[in-house]
């Protein structure tokens, strides 16, 4: 059985997350983009139109990957054990890909287009109210009561995973997000409900 070979267009954006990684800080260029990939600064725009398409193709990804396992977590379990699912899935996600968690830093979009920007920011205020959403119907579904109010409890999740996120690229990807998070989730499982 042979294995489906990547589009260009997936080759593109594997060579540009590898950028992404392997020069932490640097800007990427077309030129360097089409060296890496072996093509053409002609043929990365006959696959993308700009650079800013470029980076929301690595967007769009991130999002089908994080929101489509989101979907799976939140439909079985319990609220505690569904809301660790998804910050160890986020933390996990970005360790498993260094460079593309630069675009969830905003590192990499340094003088970039605005929009890619928002993007960023909108993908974290979705999950974090899927957080708020897991949290709010723990009330109905478990007869739980957060400690804080839900958007409370939620934000602070999301700043904890957002910090790990963020110490992972000011290492140079040498302070793993996921290292030491099961001792950490300890801590902050908690905080979370009351008793």
């Amino acid at each position: 059985m042979t294995e489906n070979k990547p589009s260009r267009k997936e080759q593109i954006l594997q060579a540009l997350a590898h950028m992404l990684e392997a020069e932490p800080g640097g800007r990427i260029t077309t030129a360097g983009l089409a060296r890496e990939v072996g093509v053409s600064e002609a043929a990365l725009y006959r696959h993308f139109p700009s650079k800013a398409k470029m980076f929301e193709g690595l967007i769009d990804f991130i999002e089908e990957a994080i929101f489509s396992r989101i979907n799976r977590i939140t439909g079985e379990g319990h609220a505690l054990m569904q809301v660790e699912q998804i910050l160890t899935l986020i933390l996990g996600f970005t360790e498993r890909n260094p460079g593309i968690t630069r675009l969830l830093t905003g590192d990499a979009l340094t003088g970039e287009n605005e929009r890619l920007h928002r993007r960023i920011e909108q993908f974290y205020d979705r999950v974090e109210s899927q957080i708020k959403q897991v949290v709010r119907d723990a009330e109905f579904k478990e007869d739980k009561r957060t400690r804080a109010t839900p958007t409370v409890t939620a934000n602070l999740l999301m700043a904890v995973v957002e910090g790990r996120i963020a110490q992972f690229v000011r290492s140079g990807f040498r302070i793993r997000p996921g290292q030491d998070w099961p001792e950490q989730w300890g801590l902050l499982a908690p905080t979370v409900f009351r008793d």
